[in-house]
């Protein structure tokens, strides 16, 4: 046999892995998600967006391998399990569950997050600034907005003596979130009740139940079940304030929070960098800089409740 035909026979006889032009193996990236596809789809976008921005578009150069809980938390780490078991390239975390569990399966794997608790008290990282290890990412800083939103209630309602929060117990941020109210009422001479429904059907008898305002806490969970959530709301005429602008949109009376889309295009960000050969220990954790206070005078209207001049001047945009 010739040397030519030789060549020619060898190579007909090895598997190629699959390969990003024709030279290298794709990096994979494996998204742990809390809740639904549904639900996170304009997350899942901005996500894309910030990978695009540093050179990654998925199915082109990067695989992305979804895993989601469908707000069943207990699920997560077994799914973070099995990604690290794939050897995936890298972990997002979506949620402070998410995370938690990602950390928890792997001390090698990147992993970036974006959660609302607080990445050192949770143990995600020693450091903001130089978090050391495999993780870094976004804080939404959704636990320590509590008392912010509290206010805005006091300033909608200021004769309301009692304010309900409601508030997922199976989080591990729900604690520091309710601490964080808990003494921001205190301050106001407010009183604070607390209600925990968890599944779905339990939560339009906890909504009948809950007086004066509410505050919903920042979990996953809730985000999901904003469209519901909101409707009940409505039905009750209970002046409620969210978390993010996602209720709003949907018909929710007033929201105080951050931009979560840009929080992911940011993760997505990370998450190409680190894929570019940046370690995760040299990103530090980001914080948001700004955040936003949105108000739908469609529903205020609909609901009978007169949004003060104050607030009115105080808010960064008005659904008419």
């Amino acid at each position: 046999m010739r040397r030519r035909d030789l060549l020619t026979a060898l190579a007909g006889s090895i598997v190629w892995p699959i390969t990003t032009h024709g030279q290298q193996q794709l990096p994979v990236i494996g998204f742990l998600g809390a809740s639904s596809e549904a639900s996170v789809a304009g997350q899942v976008s901005a996500f894309r967006r910030g990978l695009n921005e540093t050179g990654f578009v998925e199915g082109r150069n990067v695989a992305i391998e979804y895993r989601w809980a469908e707000g069943q938390y207990q699920r997560l780490p077994a799914m973070a399990a099995e990604l690290v078991a794939r050897s995936v390239s890298l972990i997002l975390a979506q949620s402070p569950p998410a995370a938690l569990a990602a950390k928890a399966a792997t001390t090698n794997i990147p992993i970036v997050f974006v959660v609302g608790f607080d990445p050192v008290g949770a143990g995600l990282v020693t450091d903001l600034s130089k978090p050391g290890g495999n993780a870094t990412g976004m804080t939404l800083l959704s636990y320590a907005l509590g008392q912010k939103r509290l206010e805005i209630v006091r300033d909608l309602l200021p004769k309301a003596s009692v304010v309900a929060m409601l508030v997922n117990p199976v989080s591990p941020d729900t604690i520091s979130e309710i601490r964080s109210v808990q003494t921001g009422a205190q301050a106001l001479g407010i009183k604070l009740e607390c209600s925990t429904p968890v599944q779905r059907a339990k939560l339009k008898r906890h909504l009948t139940a809950l007086p004066n305002g509410v505050l919903l806490g920042g979990d996953p969970f809730y985000i999901a079940q904003r469209a519901a959530i909101v409707v009940r709301a409505g039905q009750l005429s209970f002046p409620t304030i969210y978390p993010f602008r996602q209720f709003v949109e949907v018909g929710g009376l007033m929201s105080y929070g951050t931009n979560i889309p840009n929080s992911y295009r940011q993760a997505g960000i990370y998450a190409g960098k680190i894929l570019n050969g940046v370690s995760p220990a040299e990103l530090p954790v980001m914080q948001p800089a700004t955040f936003e206070f949105v108000i739908n005078l469609k529903t205020a209207r609909k609901q009978n409740i007169v949004i003060p001049a104050t607030l009115h001047a105080r808010s960064d945009e008005v659904i008419e």
